[in-house]
């Protein structure tokens, strides 16, 4: 089978790999607009999850990417000059330049060819066509119509950056200014730098100035309203063409239908989530998975791509509701932010939560703590309940 793929991210990257791996006889080309090693981003984050199904799926590359990888098990909460810890699910963090030079150096031990500094804006003649190439897919775009591509922008600005202080736990940091509050996303990905990912709403964003600053005036003010979780450490800004750093709203794309013909949609080319989910990057790997799976369990193209456009709308409702609340949730912080600081992180955690935008805060938090105590309570009974009948039923027989 011979396979063109626009787009050198994870997603474009992983499919060539694991279609590489099924039938090494596919002829497989992946085409990335921008030159070898330029990427945009910093750092990325996954949960072990995906590293497990990575390593279900092809050990040499799950062992680099874990190799590689920075990880913690602990979340901190700032506010205002109030701080909380809480322990909770491991998670990793990776340099994007990282992850996508150790997927495309194995694609290259695979015999698939990498083709950088060209874009593809025209289905090649192939036997299947792949979309990876992002949220401006130009692939997608020459058939908007048929994918019914739909955008909408979120409401709040935010920035992606990095920064040379290297965060032991996944920080958030809420700063209140005389213009509302701002506040941060911290995670490391290597031993020398984190991310920053910096949100604001509105309003806030132009009362800083923030729209008519310069990228150096913008990373001074920033660093400044910061310097409490950054310790003296700098911010590292991606400028654009014009000098300013780009400030950005989040756009949710959905589409009607994920293929046409031949030419199938994957990664953010078909789909995006919220970033305050940090799911991104392990949802375009579950992409690239599910459509290896379905050309491999159907020989009739039509039929492959149907199951796994399928499989993924099915798998990505909970997620896409989770990012839906989660964004909700930071562009109402108001409602929020005013609870002591273990509380607010509590139902910071709780924020992918369709009822929590309908209970005030403190009766929610009240009720989400019934309900684990309620929760201990049924794991000690079904604990403690078999081995209390065990016991006396020992303590019988020794009567007899």
């Amino acid at each position: 089978m011979k396979v063109v793929c626009a787009g050198g991210g994870p997603a474009g990257l992983y499919l060539a790999i694991l279609l590489k791996l099924q039938d090494p006889s596919h002829d497989i080309t992946v085409h990335e607009r921008n030159p070898e090693g330029s990427t945009y981003g910093w750092g990325v984050t996954y949960w072990r999850g995906l590293l497990d199904r990575l390593q279900a799926r092809d050990p040499e590359s799950a062992a680099v990417i874990g190799e590689h990888s920075v990880c913690w098990s602990d979340g901190v909460a700032h506010v205002r000059e109030l701080t909380t810890r809480h322990h909770g699910d491991e998670g990793f963090g990776i340099g994007r330049h990282r992850l996508l030079d150790l997927l495309a150096t194995r694609a290259r031990a695979l015999g698939v060819r990498l083709e950088y500094e060209s874009e593809l804006t025209e289905p090649p003649a192939a036997d299947l066509v792949v979309a990876a190439d992002g949220v401006h897919s130009l692939l997608r775009g020459r058939h908007a119509a048929h994918f019914g591509t739909d955008l909408v922008p979120g409401r709040n600005r935010y920035i992606w950056l990095g920064t040379t202080k290297v965060f032991d736990a996944f920080t958030f940091a809420f700063v209140e200014t005389p213009h509302g509050w701002i506040w941060a996303y911290g995670y490391g990905y290597s031993a020398e730098h984190s991310t920053c990912v910096i949100e604001c709403a509105p309003e806030t964003f132009t009362g800083l100035g923030l729209d008519r600053a310069d990228e150096g005036e913008q990373l001074a003010l920033l660093e400044k309203l910061f310097a409490g979780v950054l310790d003296g450490h700098r911010l590292i800004g991606r400028p654009s063409a014009g000098g300013t750093a780009p400030w950005t709203t989040f756009r949710t794309l959905t589409n009607r239908t994920w293929h046409r013909g031949n030419l199938v949609l994957l990664g953010d080319a078909a789909h995006t989530t919220h970033y305050s989910i940090g799911a991104g990057t392990t949802l375009a790997v579950e992409d690239a998975m599910c459509l290896a799976d379905a050309l491999r369990e159907h020989s009739a193209l039509p039929d492959a791509l149907a199951a796994y456009e399928r499989r993924r709308r099915s798998d990505l409702l909970s997620v896409q509701s989770a990012a839906r609340y989660s964004a909700q949730w930071y562009e109402n912080l108001p409602r929020y932010i005013h609870l002591p600081p273990h509380r607010m992180f509590a139902l910071l955690g709780q924020r992918h939560s369709p009822l929590l935008p309908y209970v005030p805060p403190q009766l929610y938090y009240g009720l989400d703590k019934a309900v684990g105590r309620l929760e201990v309570l049924r794991r000690l009974k079904r604990w403690a309940g078999p081995r209390a009948a065990r016991a006396l039923h020992a303590r019988s027989t020794s009567a007899k």
